[in-house]
């Protein structure tokens, strides 16, 4: 049975502050083969949600370089996953610029439709977000000194987690079949 528990936005931040400028040994860095922002933030919100979904070619999970999800370090395969998430793991909905808390994402794109770079909600500074990335590590960054044509706003919602159905139980155990 699946059930939801709160996401860590504080932790989410706090580890996005922590390995802002630096990498995590646990993780590979993609920096220089495609980019290591999408895998920075998925790590962060790991850090938020501490549950994978290990559903293959469509879950969310890094287990090594080789062994991992597309949604793990792909901009647009981490907004599907996000955003169409049912089953264990953290799950988003898009939302409008001003809807967001720390531990969010922002994702920034070009003027054809594509998204390249994925941000982490960090914090406010006069009306603007605050962000922390990776590639061009940044953290506390004001997101008006990206240039971007495209944006689009990602607010976690929750986490959902497999647990045992007590109902069986107690089925079972109202009708004297087991304990």
């Amino acid at each position: 049975m699946l059930v939801t528990k709160p996401y860590d936005r504080d932790r989410a931040v706090q580890y996005a502050e922590r390995w802002a400028f630096d990498r995590n040994p646990l993780f590979a860095n993609f920096s220089g083969i495609g980019g290591d922002c999408t895998n920075f933030i998925s790590q962060s919100v790991y850090a938020g949600s501490c549950q994978m979904n290990f559903t293959p070619e469509f879950g969310w999970y890094y287990m090594s370089s080789s062994d991992r999800t597309a949604s793990w370090t792909g901009v647009e395969f981490f907004y599907n996953f996000m955003v169409a998430n049912e089953g264990v793991g953290p799950y988003a909905s898009e939302v409008g610029a001003g809807e967001l808390d720390v531990g969010d994402v922002i994702q920034l794109g070009r003027r054809d439709g594509s998204f390249y770079h994925t941000l982490l909600v960090v914090g406010e500074e006069n009306g603007m977000y605050l962000v922390a990335a990776h590639s061009d590590d940044a953290f506390n960054r004001r997101l008006d000194t990206y240039n971007y044509a495209r944006i689009r706003f990602l607010h976690i919602e929750g986490v959902r987690i497999e647990v045992a159905d007590r109902r069986d139980c107690f089925e079972n155990l109202i009708n004297g079949i087991s304990l």
